[in-house]
């Protein structure tokens, strides 16, 4: 991608999510392959990527595989494989994280770095453009300024995620999950710890919030500022997602494809990153995904409500209230049409998020609709009349997004001349790509030479099951001969395979960007167990880039006291408005709050809270359980891979 193309980049859990994210305007699409790709259950067969990046590649949108776990000694070789096997399978670039990728002797493939890669520093980001990286994935937490500060040290597009959960850590600074379970983030296996409720407690034991979901962040949106992260340098708009369902990629690819369609309508210095234009037979709503509310994050700056306190699951969009509870059936007053089987949904006296499936839906008048729950007994326990409604699941906009919804076609324009002995036809493409075939035919005077012209033209047009839409087409003729249709239609078809063999040709591979030699050195000089370094070949790349100190990774279990399991922009002082800057101590139900540290403790769990102001970053201080440390020591005794002595010999 160049600089002055922007690129819309959809995630695929599977293959044919990929090619509903191309049809509703994609110019990118990511995808897991058969291993590594950071979501256990998200893989996908090296056929199945081939499938995409062929039918990806007619609109010259590209295909990125995410391999961006830290790999152990022992994963390095099988990883080496799968690159290969993704470069047989035409995929065009990869996402990584693990630098010691880059000391294999890979395949002549473009290299992307992960948002787990942690960047966000100008620093880190020029040093990954030094080394090899053809495009960098910044960090969720930066703002504009930050981003235009990238920018103005780099030159390779930069990455941004637009929509989506949102990860509470720096992605690649989470050890929680691993350290209670074994399970590692950075490894695709991450628990969300982040999205249980947990007590605040300060450091007098004082209980300043109950059951909160503290660490659960809303869903991030920036719908609003998709021009200002133009005008920052952001060039690839990443919607997060390779979990979710076909419904959701649909309807927020092409909510992001309207948007970004409308900057490239008033800046002309700026295009889009593949073919064809999307029309969709819906009207785009993100609100109509599953979604814990919106947020912008900290692009426009640090703002107290981006947490999703109250429930980490899909509060849906408010449809009225209760009018009249019966014995098994409840009154509603609502302005939407229900439909038997929606999902509603409500907070309870104790403000937790109660669900209630509608069974059937009876209109009864203009707003007044009767339903009966799939479980009356249950679901209308805690219902009050008065009680807000909401719908998070809207059966007839599942039926909407079942169904065909998008198609993509690329522009087209059609020249037919006659020669001595037949008939040429010339396709020349949106992208001014020309394909041309001769075709022998009997040219007979037409009786009716209207007619024989309106049948020359219509067989011509019909490009109905092609990737092609007919924007022009001229006949350059002495005189509207009679073709048979056959022939006509026998000529368009050959011509349009032609011109896909040409598209095909002109799609150039990304190859990988050289690495600047003599190596340049990284922005420190130590590492800590921060860097993620989990094998020898990591060790090297850092070493050889003058890295003098470099501990092993989390994941090797060589930190045995309490260390930072999270470190986040978030913060959960500044939530609760107990920040030193918003005030001086609160007087609260304990009495006056100790600030720090907080503790946050979830049944038997407890993480301390340490505040670092300066760079206004929070830490969730804990350790290694014993059975987890205990469980990795045996698997490292048993297995190939041998955790190295973490520091250059």
């Amino acid at each position: 991608m160049h600089n002055h193309q922007l690129e819309l980049l959809s995630p695929a859990r599977d293959a044919d999510i990929g090619i509903e994210a191309i049809n509703h305007g994609a110019d990118a699409v990511y995808i897991g392959g058969p291993g590594f790709g950071a979501r256990k259950s998200a893989d996908n067969s090296v056929a199945d990527i081939a499938r995409l990046v062929a039918y990806a590649h007619r609109f010259h949108t590209r295909i990125f595989v995410t391999l961006n776990t830290i790999l152990r000694d022992d994963e390095l070789e099988p990883a080496r494989k799968l690159i290969r096997q993704m470069a047989d399978a035409g995929v065009d670039a990869l996402i990584i994280q693990d630098m010691g990728l880059l000391e294999l002797d890979l395949p002549d493939i473009e290299l992307h770095a992960s948002t787990q890669c942690d960047i966000r520093t100008p620093e880190k980001a020029r040093f990954l453009q030094d080394v090899g990286f053809s495009q960098l994935v910044l960090a969720r937490e930066l703002d504009l300024n930050q981003i235009r500060a990238v920018r103005a040290m780099t030159d390779v597009p930069l990455e941004f995620f637009v929509h989506g959960a949102l990860c509470v850590a720096y992605s690649g600074q989470c050890f929680i999950s691993e350290a209670h379970t074994g399970r590692s983030a950075n490894r695709g296996e991450c628990n969300q710890a982040c999205r249980l409720p947990y007590q605040v407690a300060d450091a007098a034991g004082g209980v300043i919030a109950h059951d909160k979901h503290v660490l659960s962040l809303k869903d991030n949106n920036q719908s609003a500022n998709i021009a200002a992260l133009v005008d920052a340098g952001i060039r690839s708009f990443k919607i997060e997602g390779r979990y979710k369902d076909m419904g959701y990629v649909k309807n927020i690819t092409a909510h992001y494809r309207q948007l970004l369609d409308e900057v490239l309508e008033q800046r002309s210095d700026l295009s889009t990153a593949s073919s064809g234009k999307s029309t969709f037979l819906f009207t785009p709503n993100p609100e109509q995904n599953f979604n814990r509310a919106a947020s912008d994050y900290f692009v426009q700056g640090r703002k107290e409500d981006i947490g999703a306190f109250d429930s980490p699951k899909n509060p849906g969009i408010a449809i009225g209230h209760v009018a009249k509870i019966l014995n098994d059936s409840v009154e509603l007053e609502s302005t939407a049409t229900l439909n038997n089987g929606d999902g509603l949904c409500y907070f309870d006296l104790h403000n937790e998020l109660v669900g209630m499936a509608i069974n059937t839906a009876e209109k009864l008048s203009e707003h007044r609709w009767r339903v009966v729950p799939k479980d009356p007994i249950g679901e209308l326990r805690h219902l009050r009349v008065g009680t807000a409604l909401n719908r998070n699941r809207d059966m007839n906009w599942q039926r909407l997004m079942d169904k065909k919804s998008a198609e993509r076609r690329i522009m087209l324009s059609m020249l037919l001349d006659e020669t001595h002995d037949g008939l040429t036809l010339t396709l020349i493409d949106e992208d001014n790509l020309a394909a041309t075939i001769h075709m022998p035919v009997d040219k007979l005077v037409p009786n009716d030479g209207a007619r024989s012209d309106a049948s020359l033209r219509e067989n011509l047009s019909k490009l109905g099951t092609t990737i092609f839409h007919l924007d022009e087409l001229t006949l350059n003729l002495s005189q509207p001969w009679f073709v048979p249709a056959s022939r006509l239609n026998a000529l368009r078809r050959e011509a349009v395979e032609a011109l896909e063999v040409v598209r095909q040709a002109a799609l150039s591979p990304l190859p990988r960007a050289a690495a600047i030699e003599p190596p340049v050195a990284y922005p420190q000089d130590s590492l800590s167990y921060l860097a993620n370094v989990f094998n020898q070949k990591a060790h090297d790349f850092y070493a050889k880039h003058g890295v003098e100190l470099i501990e092993a990774a989390f994941e090797s279990h060589e930190e045995e006291g309490e260390v930072s399991l999270m470190i986040t922009k978030h913060c959960v002082r500044y939530s609760l408005s107990l920040c030193p800057k918003q005030t001086k101590g609160v007087t609260g139900v304990h009495g006056t709050i100790k600030a720090e540290p907080l503790m946050l403790i979830n049944g038997s769990e407890k993480l301390k809270l340490v505040f670092d102001c300066k760079p206004c970053e929070m830490h969730v201080v804990g350790k290694m359980k014993r059975s987890v440390a205990q469980q990795r020591a045996r698997e490292v005794h048993t297995s190939p891979i041998t955790f190295y002595q973490a520091r250059p010999s």
